[in-house]
């Protein structure tokens, strides 16, 4: 059976007024609440992979509230460096106006003043790894006591033991200590100690984590990455290595995309990781991204999910 006979079949079903109608669109219109309110077994279970990218990572907020506000279905979340902080606050179902008012207060809280300042003869002479003070107090406080299993949605995060490359995923227990561990950038950050273990940023090795959602049980995965083309040459050590991360995080997550079903790709060009004071322009960008899209992902994912709700 065609694409378009499961569409007219299942508007015949729903009673819809469309016979006359032949136009993808509408149809989709049409169909799209019953695709949208199946239950978790019915149409296939939805996860989203967040990726890392620092400031550039907010446009993740942008992206979900545009997939929130259309009824797709999230069932799941998966998220590295900056994007476990998005994810978990998604997760934890806070509104968006707490996420918004997160990007547009992170000047105020200097986030920023964690990664500025840092030059060659600096890290020479001192001689040992920077404090994430304030990054730290904002997740401490953000989340607090909260575990895993208190969150309304289901999620993971990931961070890298520097001794072994090994990549840890944590879906369980205290959340706010491993967020912590996959912000920890490489390099600049103190590893942080869990059970003889040292973990510093999941982006080192996956930074975009499409196949920790797939493992947590999605079938329909949509993949969160903002794309940034650097035109500036790095002038001090935080460049250097923070576009050393770019690139390597580029490779990795170049290979991920391919195992999603859908991805989008925020256009933050000129949004640097340590941009904090840019957060809501990066957030901007998501809703432009995910705006010219959704209509492409709900029929994507209708495609998928009306074979499986008319079977049953």
């Amino acid at each position: 059976m065609s694409r378009f006979s499961y569409l007219f079949f299942a508007a015949f079903f729903s009673a819809a007024p469309l016979f006359a109608e032949t136009d993808d669109d509408v149809l989709l219109e049409a169909l799209w609440p019953a695709v949208s309110s199946a239950p978790e077994g019915v149409r296939p279970r939805t996860g989203i992979a967040l990726a890392g990218g620092g400031a550039r990572a907010f446009s993740h907020t942008g992206v979900l509230q545009v997939i929130h506000d259309s009824g797709f279905p999230i069932d799941m979340v998966s998220g590295t460096s900056m994007g476990s902080v998005i994810g978990a606050y998604y997760s934890a179902g806070r509104n968006f106006d707490e996420l918004w008012k997160f990007g547009s207060e992170a000047k105020d809280m200097q986030l920023g003043k964690d990664f500025k300042g840092i030059q060659l003869l600096s890290l020479l002479l001192n001689d040992r790894f920077m404090k994430p003070v304030r990054i730290t107090d904002f997740i401490s406080r953000t989340f607090g006591d909260m575990y895993f299993e208190q969150l309304q949605k289901p999620f993971a995060c990931t961070a890298v033991d520097i001794l072994s490359g090994e990549r840890l995923v944590f879906s369980t227990g205290r959340l706010a200590w491993a967020v912590r561990a996959s912000v920890n950038i490489p390099g600049l950050f103190e590893p942080v100690e869990y059970m003889h273990r040292y973990l510093v940023d999941g982006g080192v090795t996956d930074n975009l984590p499409v196949d920790v959602v797939k493992h947590m049980g999605a079938e329909y995965i949509i993949a969160s990455l903002a794309e940034n083309n650097v035109a500036e040459v790095p002038t001090n050590v935080l460049t250097v290595l923070m576009r050393i991360i770019d690139i390597r995080g580029g490779i990795i997550a170049a290979e991920a995309k391919k195992q999603a079903d859908f991805v989008v790709s925020p256009s933050v060009n000129g949004i640097g990781t340590a941009d904090f004071s840019r957060c809501t322009e990066a957030g901007e960008a998501g809703l432009v991204a995910m705006n010219a899209k959704i209509k492409a992902l709900k029929q994507s994912y209708a495609e998928a999910a009306l074979p499986e709700i008319f079977a049953r």
